[in-house]
């Protein structure tokens, strides 16, 4: 049986609400200014951008509240949260809520990156709600978000036509690594941690569960993915090493 949860007072909730409704007006703002000083550059351009900037930020943050503010989420779920969680949370939820918006208008993304901002959302609202599982719920954040900054790049060096090349092929090991590792690997720790703990509620386990199998899809995308460039670049290669070996029967020839 779960810890009893802490919930907030009314002035509680309506502090909490305020916060998030300066995140989401910063976001929209950061947009809003991003298009009119980068118009040029296109809608989803700046979309990026604010996705850049808030991946940066948010991992930033979480990582200050994971190693320093603390408590360490593989040992403390399901404490109550922080004033620091609650921004970083707040700081999300703002985000996430804007983001969501710009992709159901723009029908810009598919029903699994749908998926995962709305268990985004309702996660950290429920998180806000009952005020505890910050910490881990900002441990979720951190591993989800750190891996984002590649994602971008990768979209950018796309765009701009710089992709097919060695930077193109260091972002996405990178990216790959980074997946595996973080939201694979140490986010499979996070949960058992999670699952074994007394303390959490039921439907933050269970909303754990959910994340973490949302991460094993984006994994089978990730991998359908890796296979294909493999491919590309072996087939590349035996047409380089095909057009060596003409090249050195023709100077023999010759």
């Amino acid at each position: 049986m779960g810890a009893s949860a802490h919930l907030h007072s009314s002035g509680d909730m309506t502090s909490l609400v305020l916060q998030v409704c300066i995140c989401l007006t910063g976001w929209i703002t950061l947009y809003v200014l991003l298009c009119y000083l980068n118009g040029h550059r296109g809608y989803e351009w700046n979309c990026r951008l604010v996705t850049l900037f808030h991946g940066v930020l948010i991992v930033c943050v979480t990582a200050y509240i994971g190693y320093v503010d603390g408590p360490w989420p593989f040992t403390h779920p399901g404490t109550k949260n922080t004033p620091m969680q609650t921004l970083a949370l707040a700081l999300s939820l703002g985000y996430f809520t804007f983001d969501m918006g710009w992709c159901v208008y723009f029908r810009t993304e598919g029903p699994v990156m749908l998926a995962h901002h709305s268990l985004s959302i309702m996660g950290i609202l429920l998180v806000l709600w009952v005020g505890e599982s910050g910490i881990e719920a900002c441990a979720v954040i951190f591993g989800s978000e750190v891996t984002n900054p590649l994602l971008q790049t990768r979209w950018f060096l796309r765009r701009t036509g710089r992709y097919n090349s060695l930077a193109g092929d260091v972002v996405d090991l990178l990216f790959v690594m980074l997946f595996v590792t973080m939201r694979i690997g140490v986010g499979g720790s996070m949960l058992y941690c999670e699952l074994i703990s007394p303390r959490p509620l039921l439907v933050m386990k269970c909303g754990g569960v959910a994340m973490y199998l949302l991460s094993w899809v984006f994994l089978v995308d990730i991998i359908r993915f890796a296979y294909r460039k493999c491919g590309t670049k072996y087939r590349l290669w035996q047409l380089r090493c095909k057009g060596v070996e003409v090249n050195g029967h023709d100077r023999k020839k010759e």
